[in-house]
């Protein structure tokens, strides 16, 4: 009996101290957490250098659930910065005074070339100020240093590297492996550009495929080049000539074909940038990274009037319900702009769309609600990387629709896709499957054995009406007659360049260019942004972290490149209904 005592109580004991300890790692957790919510007081001293790095992938907007950027590798690393922040960031310090320069720190940069754009014009805009930039890097991948070209000065380390080689578009394809898992895709889609299916029909591009791909890709190549050349002083025949003859082997190649100013190692950039500065030792210069200046106290404060410019984030594949923060939810979203447009503070509406689409249905719900808001004030849509098909149709009600010549858009088509699991689940599990109707059509849609002739004759009359309601909103929303909407739409990609040029898009420009045309058409000066949808306090999200399931950012973490085609095959399982969806897995570089 005492023995059974003495286990006990050991038991309770160790229960006990468990509970503790989990309790303790728990507050840990969320008290650093919320050290990254609570704003420090920065001090900029005089002759400051920010530091830009962009060496993690980021969103148009930052996030505010502690639990998505918590590294417990480092716990000073603080929270990330959105598009918006940077961009906001970099306006802030071109007007302060204590800014000297930039010191543009690149080298692999996780996002897309539309992306890099917005930050390169506002680098421009920074640069206007008088102030200086440097970029200095191990390893110039394109995306890197067409970002760099922007730079007064750009070195190289002496045992670097540089790439300048042209762009290519990659699409992976799952035929082989479908046909090897016995499943059939039964397709219907609208339009000979909508190539979001032939990953699982073909085992490479369709010839339509390929022209409309080296068709954005190349105008995208071409802006490049246009911009590098303006910034570095050399022909765009040139540089064609760079990248056609692969001049760039060696770093000295780069300094000798005038992309690289100079090889230097670390300790000769910060000679440099002290000598830039004034400051006597390298230990008496300021580096500040941007992430950390953007809580400094504001050089000139915005004067504020009671009006408001609302801008609601739309970013992500497009689905029915709430959503998260890697879809658009046509609930979260709708519930957005009805807010924006009932709220009489608010004078006008930014839809920031970055999207490849989705459920047709999902984006018809976003669209009367753009179109209802358009009838009470000015709507004005800024387009990130991608607003294509299901992104255009939320977007084609605007009243202007802003977008860089890097964005992909367009892909007005449409498509259903009908996976005959029959001979998987027959030939390599043994299950077979019966069933008994109370009438013919009882089991349309199926899945376990082909469609009939009848019920593929449904489903494409289903993808012909939805299609021919995209036409009418586009032709409706950017004033031209359906018959051209039409010739340009069959699901077609374009660039933002031939998408000006076509009339799918109005001016180029960023979200800031997007807001200041909003406010003009409101006409209004003094305003101040709302962002929306409303995200939740860091606490509630801590819990909702910590009690959900958080696998899909351990997934994401940890497969890196690979994680896209892993959520692409996701997404396809899950669609439901008709698709307005672009290729978005192709792969730029």
């Amino acid at each position: 009996m005492k023995q059974f005592f003495k286990m006990m109580f050991a038991s309770m004991l160790g229960f006990f101290l468990a509970c503790v300890l989990v309790s303790l790692i728990f507050i840990g957790i969320v008290a650093s957490a919320l050290s990254f919510t609570k704003k420090q007081e920065v001090v900029v001293p005089d002759k400051t250098i920010l530091q830009l790095t962009l060496e993690e992938p980021f969103h148009d907007r930052s996030s505010d659930d502690p639990m998505s950027y918590i590294n417990f590798n480092n716990l000073s690393a603080g929270k990330p910065m959105g598009l918006t922040e940077i961009l906001e960031t970099l306006k802030n310090a071109s007007s302060d005074e204590k800014v000297s320069g930039m010191l543009l720190d690149l080298s692999e940069i996780p996002v897309s070339i539309a992306t890099i754009e917005e930050i390169r014009n506002a680098l421009i805009d920074f640069k206007k100020s008088g102030k200086f930039i440097v970029s200095y890097s191990e390893n110039y991948n394109q995306k890197a240093y067409y970002l760099a070209s922007v730079a007064d000065k750009i070195y190289l380390n002496p045992a670097g590297s540089m790439e300048f080689k042209g762009l290519t578009g990659q699409v992976m394809f799952f035929k082989g492996l479908l046909e090897k898992l016995d499943v059939e895709p039964q397709v219907i889609r609208h339009g000979k550009f909508k190539s979001a299916v032939e990953p699982f029909i073909l085992d490479k591009m369709s010839e339509p495929s390929k022209e409309q791909t080296l068709s954005y890709v190349s105008a995208i190549w071409n802006h490049m080049l246009d911009q590098i050349s303006k910034a570095r002083k050399i022909s765009t025949t040139e540089l064609v000539a760079i990248a056609d003859n692969h001049r760039i082997g060696k770093p000295e190649d780069a300094v000798d074909n005038s992309l690289v100013d100079k090889l230097m190692y670390k300790d000769q950039l910060l000679d440099e940038l002290k000598n830039r500065v004034g400051s006597k030792t390298v230990k008496d210069m300021s580096i500040m990274k941007l992430a950390k200046y953007q809580d400094a106290p504001k050089s000139e404060k915005h004067e504020a009037g009671k009006d408001r410019i609302a801008v609601i984030y739309a970013e992500g594949n497009i689905i029915s319900g709430q959503g998260d923060d890697q879809s658009i939810g046509s609930e979260r979203i709708s519930k957005a702009i009805r807010k924006a447009r009932t709220d009489e503070k608010i004078k006008a509406i930014v839809l920031r769309v970055n999207s490849p689409g989705g459920s047709a249905l999902a984006s018809d719900v976003i669209w009367r609600e753009m179109s209802l808001a358009k009838k009470v004030k000015p709507v004005v849509v800024s387009m990130g990387d991608l607003a294509a098909s299901g992104g255009y149709y939320i977007s084609c009600a605007a009243n202007k629709i802003f977008a860089s010549p890097n964005t992909l858009t367009g892909s007005i088509g449409v498509f259903g896709i009908v996976p005959n699991m029959q001979k998987f689940f027959n030939n390599n599990l043994g299950i077979t499957f019966d069933e008994v109707k109370t009438n013919p059509y009882s089991d349309y849609i199926p899945t376990m054995r082909p469609m009939t002739e009848a019920e593929k004759n449904f489903l494409t009359a289903d993808i012909e009406n939805i299609y021919s309601t995209f036409l009418n909103h586009v032709s409706e929303g950017r004033k031209m007659p359906v018959a051209s909407v039409d010739s340009i739409g069959q699901g077609r990609v374009w660039s933002g360049i031939d998408a000006k040029r076509i009339g799918l898009i109005d001016e180029f420009g960023g979200l800031q260019a997007a807001v200041d045309e909003a406010a003009k058409l409101a006409k209004v000066e003094k305003y101040r942004i709302v962002k929306l949808p409303e995200q939740k306090d860091a606490m509630t999200q801590i819990i909702e972290a910590l009690s959900g399931d958080q696998s899909a950012k351990v997934l994401k973490k940890e497969m890196g490149t690979v994680y896209p085609y892993l959520r692409y095959l996701q997404t396809m399982s899950h669609m439901e209904g008709v698709q307005a969806l672009m290729p978005f897995e192709i792969t730029i570089r």
